[in-house]
């Protein structure tokens, strides 16, 4: 028997706008007693994203910069215009100087900036500050850097980001016990993909002064939040379009080329993805249209409803931020994140019979960097085509799980 759920704010003046959106999505409508519940892993895509995939196929398809017939040209045109729309989604202030390199994912993206721009930046005796307690994409990298300047024989430093221990969110005052005349450069996370958290990175910039070089992981975020470069004061920002409800196999490096020489992709990069990129301008158009200020605030909304009945049921665990759980709690909100284990059933299992009711989660230990969960948790992560409906029959199906603690 399904519960009815409080709605947090904004909800309920935006469920027409969410019964529209929702329609658009194939997968999505066309087993509606499934929830997909598995978005921080990859998105579903929008008919917009689909048909533009196949119109470019069956009508113009062709390689860029390598023809000079109308469908090559066509496809470099596309190809510039969508470099010129990632600056604009990215509210870029400067994008005379900026650049946009278009990449596998955010896994690769990363790995770029260490491996082509930061192993040429960093002297011996440089310090550098990693998160590892976030995904292991956005530490191993940085770890490769390092011991490949080693294996020059130039040695460098490299500090773990600081953490609040409560809010899990990055400690300002700790960071700036850490930064002296030798930091470089700083890597972080815009959402945590466990936790849910956006993790304040704002602030960093004040914290580390003018001159650090800030590298920022934006996968939990592009495509559910507004992403302002200027406010956050990145240097560079990563994206995997998969997750943005773009096709897979394409992502983005954005470069700020202010500090330190201009990004450049290293080496002959051969044919570009241009099925993906195409996807990514189609993607980019969608989000925009649809609004990311309310897909931030749909998203939102329906983690809160899940913390909140968590927070009731003695037999979970809600990781992270304990503070947050309830729905009128004034500490900020998870965006549509939400990871928890039962304290009896182990979080695989709890995973294998979530999915055979119908809701289809992960259930592992998420690619946590070394400083991470160790132990698997279920994670639920939400998008735009997600409904309250399917928050609560979770919900209501948890509860029959729940037992009381002895």
């Amino acid at each position: 028997m399904m519960h009815a759920a409080v709605l947090p704010a904004g909800l309920a003046e935006l469920a027409d706008w969410h019964d529209e959106l929702r329609a658009q999505f194939p997968q999505i409508t066309a087993d509606p007693g499934l929830a997909f519940l598995d978005s921080s892993a990859t998105a579903q895509k929008p008919y917009a994203v689909l048909e533009s995939v196949q119109d470019y196929l069956r009508t113009r398809n062709a390689n860029a910069g390598r023809g000079s017939y109308p469908w090559a040209n066509q496809t470099t045109t596309m190809i510039d215009s969508t470099r010129e729309q990632v600056k604009q989604f990215l509210h870029d202030c400067a994008p005379a100087t900026s650049g946009v390199h278009f990449v596998s994912g955010a896994t690769e993206g990363l790995r770029r900036v260490a491996l082509d721009w930061l192993v040429h930046e960093l002297r011996d005796g440089d310090e550098i500050i990693v998160p590892f307690a976030d995904h292991q994409a956005n530490a191993l990298c940085w770890l490769e850097a390092r011991d490949q300047l080693a294996a020059q024989g130039i040695q460098i430093d490299v500090h773990p980001m600081p953490y609040e221990p409560e809010s899990g969110d990055y400690c300002q005052e700790s960071l700036a016990a850490l930064i002296n005349s030798r930091t470089r450069f700083i890597a972080a996370t815009h959402v945590h993909h466990v936790y849910g958290v956006d993790m304040n990175v704002h602030r960093i910039r004040e914290t580390a002064g003018p001159d650090v070089v800030i590298c920022l992981d934006a996968a939990q975020s592009a495509g559910h939040l507004n992403l302002d470069v200027s406010a956050l004061g990145a240097d560079f920002v990563v994206f995997s379009g998969h997750k943005a409800m773009a096709m897979p196999g394409i992502g983005v490096v954005w470069s700020r080329n202010q500090r330190g020489a201009a990004f450049a992709l290293k080496g002959w990069s051969g044919s570009p993805h241009t099925v993906g990129i195409l996807s990514l301008s189609a993607a980019l158009d969608w989000l925009q249209s649809a609004g990311l200020h309310d897909i931030d605030t749909w998203t939102t909304g329906l983690g809160a409803i899940l913390t909140d009945a968590l927070n009731r049921l003695g037999s979970y665990e809600v990781l992270g931020c304990q503070a947050s759980l309830s729905l009128d709690s004034p500490v900020q909100r998870r965006q549509g994140i939400v990871s928890f284990r039962h304290r009896s059933i182990d979080a695989h299992d709890l995973g294998f019979v979530l999915e055979s009711h119908g809701f289809l989660v992960r259930a592992d230990s998420h690619c946590q960097a070394r400083d991470g969960e160790t132990a698997p948790s279920v994670r639920v992560s939400t998008h735009v085509y997600n409904t309250v409906e399917e928050i609560v029959r979770l919900v209501d199906f948890l509860t029959e799980l729940n037992e009381e603690p002895s």
